[in-house]
């Protein structure tokens, strides 16, 4: 399957370089998975689409002030790092900015705090960092880092806590599970009011999300791996809410793919608390066994978060409503509108 196949125009000025002053305030495209059908509304209209008995599933990540800007030592050079996974004991995967010349051994300052020593180099361009300081490592990070906004975002965030959902909780994440910005503590009150119940999964969000896709073959694509964790609670309630004949909804890609990893290691069993690392990838002709219906951003064209989507409805569905989306001028990524697809 050639990735072209997901390709599609959208104008430079659709892509939403900040956030709207409400979080409710974005529109939303609905989309029924069977026919195809579209309907235009605001996003608190989602409640329209809830019924009694279904659960959302949302991704409490919390997203870290991840990005860095230091110098080279010995040359002074700027240096930018990235950080995606922590591997314990001061040890992190990251990106790194110019990677040319940010080899295995050398040493990044940033300012008289904090000193990284690059320790290996990755397949994917990532390298393995090891840093050194006094105190505690968050609170550095807390003082020195930046929100890791995506690269199509020019704007300065003010506001660090407007990249962050309000339920966030688990501090892990490079990129925030944007489907969720959108969701008010008010908004998921009204959701448990009409019957609907709330569970929550954890995705750490990694590499995956700043890794283009490169290759001409769908299938020839490799997700990187990123860190889950569903509990016993949320695995009971997905349990119960099957059981009783309602819809599992997931809020994101990224819940999704924790849903359908999960399903995916229990067959045709219940659903079981379990924790671990997934490079699921999911493009069409993949069977979703626990997802029902889904709420996402628009995403980028030849994205892989466009062939998830576009499994879950047809291809054709999809790119019929990412035209309409252009059309109708919707706002794209990760500061942008949304779309249920059900």
């Amino acid at each position: 399957m050639n990735v072209d196949l997901y390709d599609f125009e959208l104008p430079e000025e659709l892509i939403a370089q900040t956030p709207l002053a409400e979080r409710s305030a974005s529109r939303l495209l609905t989309l029924n998975k069977a026919s195809g059908a579209i309907q235009h509304h605001i996003f608190p209209e989602i409640l329209e689409y809830l019924q009694p008995g279904d659960t959302l599933v949302l991704n409490d990540t919390r997203v870290i002030p991840a990005r860095l800007f230091g110098m080279k030592q010995n040359t002074g050079a700027k240096a930018e790092v990235l950080l995606l996974k922590n591997l314990g004991h001061d040890r992190w995967e990251a990106l790194v900015k110019p990677g040319k010349k940010l080899k295995t051994g050398a040493v990044i300052t940033f300012g008289d705090e904090l000193t990284a020593t690059i320790e290996s180099e990755g397949d994917m361009g990532e390298r393995v960092l090891s840093f050194s300081y006094e105190g505690i490592f968050h609170e550095i990070l807390d003082r020195l880092g930046q929100m890791p906004l995506p690269p199509y975002i020019k704007e300065k965030l003010d506001d660090r806590e407007r990249y962050q959902t309000v339920y966030s909780k688990h501090e892990g994440s490079a990129a925030a599970p944007t489907a969720g910005l959108h969701f008010t503590q008010e908004l998921l009150e009204q959701v448990r009011s009409k019957g609907a119940d709330i569970a929550f999964v954890t995705l750490h969000v990694g590499l995956g999300t700043f890794r283009p896709m490169s290759v001409e073959r769908v299938e020839d694509h490799v997700m990187h791996e990123e860190y889950y964790i569903l509990t016993e609670e949320t695995a009971q309630l997905l349990n119960e809410t099957k059981a009783r004949g309602g819809r599992v909804i997931a809020v994101g890609t990224t819940s999704a793919r924790t849903l359908e990893t999960v399903a995916g290691q229990c067959g045709e069993g219940p659903v079981r608390a379990m924790s671990g690392w997934t490079g699921i990838f999911i493009y069409p002709g993949y069977t979703f066994k626990l997802v029902d219906a889904l709420l996402t951003n628009f995403h980028l064209p030849k994205s892989t978060l466009v062939m998830l989507v576009s499994a879950f409805t047809g291809r054709e569905h999809i790119l019929n409503a990412y035209r309409e989306a252009v059309e109708q001028k919707y706002r794209f990524f990760s500061f942008g509108d949304a779309m249920f697809i059900y």
